[in-house]
Parts: structure tokens; C-alpha cells; sequence
């Protein structure tokens, strides 16, 4: 048993303009090198853009596009008897919204274009219609889960 104190969970301020804790989350995950406020930017450049291109609430079109490409079930290594195979297992909460997250941040930065605002922006429409990189990392997810369903039976 450690001796020191347990770790207190401060918890996530929600963002400024928005009062959303999951638009934080999100800065938190763009940023590099510990530069909040050129993350903070880019996210609010993406959304600003996207409130021009759709005629609903940016941040509605944000959380949808977020929640269309959570995963609900991934697969894991699992090693029994000098072979491994790809068990299917269901994912927390927490942990399907930080695939998601980081799913659409590496979709956008692989983009081309000409700015990272404008490229997040692209890819979470792309993710609100359903499509895009993001949204196909998804599915791929779901086919390789669905492909090993039969050792499903080898989940701990």
C-alpha cells in the first residue's frame, strides 16, 4: 500500500465560450507542447467555421459529430496457449470518447489543406454526415470486432 495521499480528480472547466467540458476535453487533446491557447484557438477557428457552413448550433454539430464516431466495441490482444487472438470487448464511456477525439484530431491533421482550423472543421462535417477518415476508423474498428466474434468467449 502506498503511502502516499490519494489522488484528487479536479475535475475539467468547462470552456469559455461554449460552457462545454466536452469542447475542453477536446482543446486539451489538440494541444501541443503545452500551448493551451493554440489549441483553444484552432478549436474555436473550426467552430466559428462551422457555424457558416451549417445553419445549426456549432456546438450541436460538434457533439453529434463526436458521438458518430465513438466506437462501442474494439478489439484486444489476447494471448492463450502460444497463439493470439483478437478478442472483441466493449469499451467505457470515457474511453470511446477519447478514441473519438483522437480519432478526428489525427483524420484532420492528416488533411491537407491550409489551416488546421479549417482541416478540424472539414472533419468534424465529415463526421456529422457520417463520413470521413475518422468515421471509416470507426467502422473499421466495428468490422474487425464483428470478423472475431468467435473468440469472444476469450474475454477476461
Amino acid at each position: 500500500m502506498g503511502r502516499k495521499k490519494k489522488t484528487v480528480d479536479r475535475g475539467i472547466v468547462p470552456d469559455s465560450k461554449y460552457n462545454s467540458v466536452v469542447v475542453s476535453k477536446f482543446v486539451n487533446r489538440m494541444m501541443r507542447d503545452g500551448k493551451r491557447s493554440v489549441g483553444l484557438r484552432i478549436v474555436h477557428d473550426a467552430l466559428g467555421v462551422l457555424r457558416t457552413k451549417v445553419e445549426k448550433e456549432p456546438l450541436e454539430v460538434f457533439l453529434k459529430a463526436i458521438d458518430n464516431v465513438k466506437p462501442m466495441i474494439e478489439v484486444k490482444s489476447r494471448r492463450v496457449g502460444g497463439a493470439t487472438y483478437q478478442v472483441p470487448m466493449g469499451i467505457r464511456e470515457s474511453r470511446r470518447e477519447a478514441l473519438g477525439m483522437r480519432w478526428i484530431i489525427n483524420a484532420a491533421r492528416a488533411r491537407s489543406g491550409h489551416g488546421m482550423g479549417d482541416r478540424l472543421a472539414a472533419e468534424l462535417l465529415d463526421a456529422y454526415n457520417n463520413t470521413g477518415t475518422a468515421f471509416k476508423k470507426k467502422e473499421d474498428t466495428h468490422k474487425m470486432a464483428e470478423a472475431n466474434k468467435a473468440f469472444a468467449h476469450y474475454r477476461w
